[in-house]
């Protein structure tokens, strides 16, 4: 599959598709209502695999890469599941430890997508740790919708304490220098936000892509900096933002949000047709700065 230009695909679509994925909506309803639109030269069928992720497309850092070395390993998470793993990418040319950076999946599991922008963090000479809350199921299942079923069908608290227990394992890790930093998308971005409520004392600088804060009686615990990106088609996220950023703002948070133009929710995922370069790659290198100066 090709990408299909955005500007073909009406909003509502968009906007569909964010309630199906975040489990607003089932498939066939989802389904009925693309049919539904009538759009210039495109198949239901070409919409709805624009929408969802082909994540042949996703990969821009291959595995294989001799600047890193990939591997699965396992953590105690006593409260959460027991046992976790996560996708571990460790630059090669280490010459001391180095900072690392926790990469929290969307709501589905540990994708390629989010493989892949561990292995970029990784190029870029951080050590990236991506868990998979999937995990205690069995993992990722390499299908998105069955991913969400999983998800949804798990213990939030126990995937929260799985994060948790994640952040220290790679705090502690050998090749780790005492700075973590979380960046994550969607969920992950949500889980971001909680992570820096909950513990600030090991989290040194958090990244929310499109994320909404932690609960009411942790948000207040947030140290930052924070760096937090936004769509600007993202009303369900965007809705939390003002009230967020005025508790930020009262308690002097060290914090920077940007509001992309003419994005949609999972704008940096570039596995589907809600990926826009420009702005994927200006909120990236924006990341990528961030975690520089704040975990060197």
């Amino acid at each position: 599959m090709s990408h299909i230009d955005p500007k073909y695909i009406p909003q509502q679509a968009f906007d569909w598709y964010d309630e199906y994925a975040h489990g607003d909506m089932d498939r066939r309803t989802f389904m009925t209502r693309l049919a539904s639109l009538s759009v210039a030269g495109l198949s239901i069928g070409a919409l709805s695999s624009a929408l969802t992720p082909n994540y042949a497309l996703a990969e821009q850092v291959s595995f294989n890469d001799e600047a890193i070395t990939a591997s699965y390993q396992k953590f105690d998470s006593p409260d959460g599941h027991g046992t976790g793993q996560g996708y571990l990418v460790v630059p090669n040319d280490m010459p001391k430890p180095a900072p690392a950076v926790l990469v929290v999946h969307e709501n589905r599991g540990l994708n390629p997508y989010i493989k892949d922008v561990a292995r970029r963090l990784a190029k870029e000479g951080f050590i990236a740790f991506a868990p998979d809350a999937l995990f205690p199921l069995g993992g990722y299942p390499g299908n998105d919708d069955k991913g969400r079923e999983m998800q949804r069908s798990m213990d939030r608290e126990k995937i929260e304490s799985d994060f948790i227990a994640a952040a220290h394992f790679i705090k502690q890790h050998s090749k780790t220098s005492d700075k973590v930093g979380v960046v994550g998308f969607c969920f992950g971005g949500y889980i971001s936000n909680f992570l820096a409520a909950k513990i600030p004392n090991i989290i040194d600088a958090a990244v929310p892509f499109y994320g909404t804060p932690a609960a009411d009686n942790l948000v207040s615990q947030v140290k930052g900096p924070l760096l937090l990106n936004f769509a600007q088609n993202d009303s369900r996220v965007n809705a939390s933002w003002p009230e967020y950023e005025s508790i930020l703002k009262a308690n002097k948070v060290d914090y920077q949000a940007y509001i992309y133009p003419n994005t949609q929710h999972g704008f940096h995922n570039d596995s589907t047709s809600r990926y826009e370069p420009e702005a994927a790659e200006l909120a990236w290198s924006r990341t990528v700065t961030f975690f520089n100066r704040h975990l060197a």
